[in-house]
């Protein structure tokens, strides 16, 4: 392709190109199989056919920003066009002047909505807009306001999404498709005929663990309060059904809504409290089945200080009852022995394994909470030959969030070489640069089929990869593994059925969507 340096793109990339050049399109691809390389094309083509024109690309964050302007830079001629990063530390009169003067502008969309919103500028002139991670793109988010306006505002408008996987929801896969005006979705999966002779080998294990017979005794007890809890709310009829922390969330903002327009009944103030011990000894349980002994004792000690300060008389009872008591107690001698989660014991001896069969491999560890990553990250730099580190988020929980330019420079260490294990949560999963990994290690299953797909698109792209998931019989990890498979299928079938309305009625489709 003309423009196009030192790259030949694959079948599948040329197929989709095509069809982005006559339709506004959903790009369903997993994660680091070249996505950006389509959008690339397509910006090449639309500047080509509408010169002077503008193309847009949003990010959800800068850093993934500045990855996609990189991209483009370093495949795109010099002389190309003028490309420019928009970040909200540039002043509103700077950005006018840019965007006056830019050919291919990238930004996350807070900063483009808040400028349209403020008429610095509008997007008369662009003729493409491309959205990464464009899942989400439902509801309030910027994505769907500026999408809008580029659709009202555009003399040339052609809309791409970018995703590694839109949800399993077909509801929520149709208003993605209507926010962003699509009109043909092209998915791909890692078994898909044209992209698996691209993909290396990706060995799957799941590893089960049993809780210790001490830990199992401590979950019984949590058990016994929280069936109290939510028999008592059954009985004096709030609660109907299966009851799980969601259901419980949501009845708690039932009830406020209740009591704060004052429609409530008087027995709905106890109901609250009681919701409120609920949802806490749900979270406590969770803790302990899936994550580590550390922080379940952290929360409980946290629920304590609750109590000491007196926040609610709901958090005083519970932390009075002796049952609630003996499970801190014997929490606190496990701990003070050295006993751990038997998951801590079993990502060990993987990272044992992984290492003697390769020489010095890159392995990437998701953990669902920061406290679990660090504790993770600990027990491994005690090996010899590993060099570990946490990568989270920037919000700042007890000291351990890092800034953007924290995390480049751990992603910088592990590219070289210098970290070897990365022990990460969420901020891992979506875009970020990060280099291609040996093996990626899921602490526990996760249920969301997006957040599934983005971990495991890590690994096994050019090189062989390994995936393993660590599992704890009998808890939540079972219903989160089964869960996100069936959501993953559910996803690809809906796509399918998307696509087929689409194709069959694309009038009808869109009334569908509007």
């Amino acid at each position: 392709m003309e423009f196009l340096k030192n790259i030949t793109p694959r079948k599948y990339q040329e197929e989709i190109f095509q069809t982005c050049i006559y339709k506004n399109c959903l790009v369903v691809l997993p994660t680091g199989i070249g996505k950006t390389l389509i959008a690339l094309m397509v910006s090449i083509e639309r500047s080509k056919r509408f010169p002077g024109k503008k193309i847009l690309f949003l990010a959800p964050t800068r850093p993934l920003a500045e990855q996609h302007l990189k991209y483009f830079k370093k495949n795109l001629p010099e002389l190309f066009g003028s490309i420019e990063l928009f970040t909200g530390s540039v002043s509103s009169d700077k950005r006018k002047k840019i965007w006056e003067t830019g050919d291919i502008i990238f930004s996350t969309p807070q900063c483009i909505a808040n400028d349209l919103k403020k008429r610095i500028y509008d997007l008369k002139e662009v003729s493409l807009l491309i959205e990464d991670e464009a899942h989400r793109c439902t509801k309030n988010y910027d994505y769907t306001f500026v999408a809008k306006r580029f659709i009202e505002d555009s003399e040339n408008p052609r809309i791409i999404g970018l995703t590694a996987s839109p949800g399993s929801d077909q509801k929520k896969i149709k208003e993605i498709c209507k926010n962003l005006s699509i009109e043909e979705v092209e998915l791909r999966t890692r078994n898909s005929p044209d992209v698996k002779e691209y993909l290396q080998e990706l060995e799957f294990e799941k590893r089960e663990v049993e809780l210790t017979k001490e830990i199992k005794e401590i979950s019984a007890i949590l058990k016994r309060i929280y069936e109290e809890y939510t028999d008592d709310l059954k009985l004096k009829g709030f609660l109907f059904g299966p009851v799980n922390k969601i259901s419980l969330i949501e009845l708690q903002k039932k009830l406020g809504g209740q009591i704060s327009r004052n429609l409530s009944h008087p027995s709905s103030y106890f109901a609250i409290s009681l919701v409120a011990q609920a949802i806490k000894i749900a979270h406590a349980l969770e803790l302990l089945e899936t994550q580590t002994l550390e922080s379940f004792h952290k929360y409980l000690k946290n629920i304590l200080g609750q109590a000491e300060k007196g926040q609610s008389k709901g958090v005083i009872r519970l932390t009075k009852r002796e049952d609630f008591l003996l499970a801190f107690k014997k929490t606190l001698y496990l701990i003070n022995s050295g006993e751990e989660h038997p998951k801590v014991k079993e990502i060990i001896k993987v990272v044992r394994d992984e290492r003697k069969k390769g020489a010095n491999p890159k392995i990437l560890i998701f953990t669902q909470f920061r406290d679990t990553a660090s504790l993770v990250s600990k027990n491994l730099g005690k090996l010899v030959g590993v060099e570990s580190k946490i990568f989270v988020g920037q919000a700042k929980k007890e000291g351990s969030g890092l800034n953007q330019k924290e995390q480049k420079k751990i992603i910088e260490e592990f590219s070289e070489g210098k970290v070897n294990v990365l022990c990460a949560t969420s901020i891992a999963e979506e875009g970020l640069d990060i280099p291609e990994v040996d093996a990626v290690i899921f602490y526990e299953p996760v249920s969301s089929a997006i957040r599934s797909i983005q971990r495991r698109g890590r690994t096994a792209r050019l090189s062989k990869g390994k995936l393993i998931i660590l599992i704890t019989k009998e808890t939540k990890d079972e219903f989160s593994y089964y869960s996100s498979y069936s959501r993953e299928k559910k996803m690809q079938k809906s796509i399918e059925i998307i696509k087929k309305e689409m194709k069959e009625g694309r009038g009808e489709f869109q009334k569908k969507l509007v």
